[in-house]
């Protein structure tokens, strides 16, 4: 038992209109539109809320690409291992097991469904590395576009069913809170739609399940590679719900991210990890190649273990950056390879063929979120996740390079399958939502800079036991100062990331190790084998989150 309290629910009006589904998916990157249109082949009526727009989610910004074992020098069984080492030991080796196995597949459909990966002469996949990878198994678009490539082939499918009666898609759409019948199981969500019609305003849709597909939680740091939509909006809401959450201490923090200056906050400049993997590497401000030594895999060492080395080099010089140095792959390769990065660094004023970039760990991805089984199923019934927003045991304490968009893809899968079983052997039944109940929280939009100072001060890239209290404290503040304010959409994103930044210090305080994405000053070795395991976090009845240790079986990570 702790001391934390998270309210049931948002400040918000009552549902001005309703609509209904079998299935509600809230999302629409890679996770959410590949679970809408594998569900509409089996179940009657799909609908796909998101955001924005279609096409503004994080899998966009995917710059690096998707792993899987394609080419008949890999294996499902190297690739498994690589995720395995890079999970610190704690990963669901069944979950890992079946995104290896059932990868190369789900890449392979995306082809068939229209994405254009890059190819070699031969006409193959072209296949690259990054770091944890010990061989090339990245398949990419564009270059650097992989992300933004098959967010459109998913879009353009959506496209092609659209007409169809049976998906409807709202975007401009916010969910509030999950609706709940009386056994607390999930019927739907609260939705607020800018704009559309009829539909303007807070309603309700209500369904026999819902899938969330909501992304990260970036923007509770001051800087962040996530887009501004990466509110945690689809964590907290199942937190609220009572959904178990789990290992959202494990935040990993891209190693090389472009350093605008002191001051600079929201979405950072990724430089992705396939220059390193390409043979850019890392330099102090004396121009020495630090990680040389530090790690087997050198600059292509685990992220964690990269970003950890920065910010040991940036404390020993007292420098705020450290440098990527791409110089010698040369500009005709650079701009063919990775025309996005080049052009984006142009645009900053930088030249990526004849500059050292200044570069420094920032927020990246959230390795923890709504615990779900092998099939994408949470706590609750009714409640599913898919893509950042889950912990299906894949990621452990270090989600692998590229990884992310691999896990969305096959777990779609898996929970449509699974969804559209249930429904054909009639179970959830579509039931009623209960009256609003328990204390509602609204957290003014003004004080989102305030809950990221907090955040990234004290359970930043590298925390301690006094740092975590600090932040705990500064957050508890806010909570406690919440006063009733208009509800709007900016509020609600605020309050979604105070709720989220409370859980994450606390199972970071909780935790006093240092392993993979957590990163204790206090506590640097990992070294006591009762460290591993999940730390899992719920909402009980009484608003008070208690917290347990589920131990994990010992790996063979050699």
């Amino acid at each position: 038992m702790t001391d934390l309290v998270v309210p049931r629910r948002l400040v918000a009006g009552e549902p001005g209109w309703t609509t209904s589904a079998d299935v509600v998916v809230v999302g629409s990157g890679i996770a959410g539109l590949t679970t809408a249109l594998r569900l509409r082949q089996r179940v009657d009526r799909v609908l796909l809320v998101t955001k924005t727009v279609l096409n503004e989610g994080s899998t966009q910004w995917a710059q690096g690409g998707i792993a899987a074992a394609l080419d008949p020098g890999d294996s499902p069984e190297e690739h498994l291992h690589d995720t395995l080492v890079a999970g610190c030991g704690i990963c669901d080796v069944a979950a890992v097991t079946a995104l290896v196995h059932e990868g190369p597949a789900r890449v392979r459909e995306l082809v068939a469904l229209g994405a254009e990966f890059d190819r070699d002469a031969e006409g193959e996949i072209k296949l690259t590395r990054e770091g944890g990878h010990h061989k090339d198994r990245i398949a990419h678009a564009g270059g650097d576009a992989t992300g933004k490539e098959i967010s459109r082939a998913l879009i353009a499918a959506l496209h092609r069913v659209q007409d169809d009666p049976g998906i409807e898609v709202i975007e401009h759409a916010l969910v509030v809170d999950l609706l709940q019948d009386q056994d607390s199981r999930v019927c739907g969500v609260t939705l607020h739609v800018i704009g559309e019609g009829q539909m303007d305003g807070v309603g309700a849709a209500t369904s026999r399940a819902v899938v969330l597909a909501t992304g990260g939680l970036g923007q509770v740091y001051s800087a962040t590679t996530n887009p501004s939509v990466a509110t945690g909006d689809g964590m907290a809401a199942a937190l609220r719900a009572g959904a178990v959450l789990a290992d959202v201490e494990f935040v990993q923090f891209h190693p090389t991210v472009l350093w605008l200056g002191e001051g600079s906050s929201g979405q950072q400049p990724l430089i992705s990890e396939a220059v390193r993997g390409e043979g850019a590497f890392l330099v102090d401000r004396d121009g020495v190649r630090f990680m040389q030594g530090r790690h087997p895999l050198a600059d292509l060492a685990p992220r964690d273990v990269v970003s950890r080395a920065i910010v040991d080099r940036m404390q020993e010089t007292g420098e705020r950056h450290v440098f990527l140095d791409a110089r010698h792959l040369g500009r005709e390769f650079l701009e063919a390879r990775f025309p996005s990065i080049v052009a984006r660094c142009r645009e900053l004023g930088f030249d990526t063929a004849t500059e050292l970039l200044p570069v420094a760990p920032a927020q990246h991805y959230a390795s923890g979120g709504v615990r779900t089984d092998l099939v994408g199923r949470s706590s609750l019934d009714g409640l599913y996740a898919c893509g950042e927003v889950s912990c299906t045991g894949v990621h452990g304490a270090n989600r692998l390079a590229s990884n992310s968009l691999l896990e969305g893809l096959v777990f779609a899968h898996r929970i449509a399958d699974d969804i559209s079983e249930r429904l054909a052997r009639g179970e959830l039944p579509q039931s009623t939502p209960g009256a609003p109940s328990g204390a509602a929280a609204l957290l003014d939009g003004s004080a989102r800079v305030q809950v990221q100072a907090a955040m990234t001060d004290g359970a930043g890239a590298v925390r301690s036991a006094a740092s975590l209290a600090s932040t705990a404290e500064a957050l508890r503040d806010l909570a406690l100062a919440a006063t009733s304010t208009e509800p709007d959409p900016d509020s609600w994103e605020t309050t979604n990331l105070l709720h989220i930044g409370q859980v994450l210090t606390l199972a970071a305080s909780l935790r006093e190790e240092t392993r993979g994405g957590h990163v204790r000053s206090d506590h640097t070795e990992q070294v006591d084998p009762r460290w591993r395991g999940h730390t899992l976090l719920v909402r009980g009845a009484d608003t008070r989150v208690t917290t347990t240790f589920e131990p994990v079986a010992e790996q063979d990570l050699t």
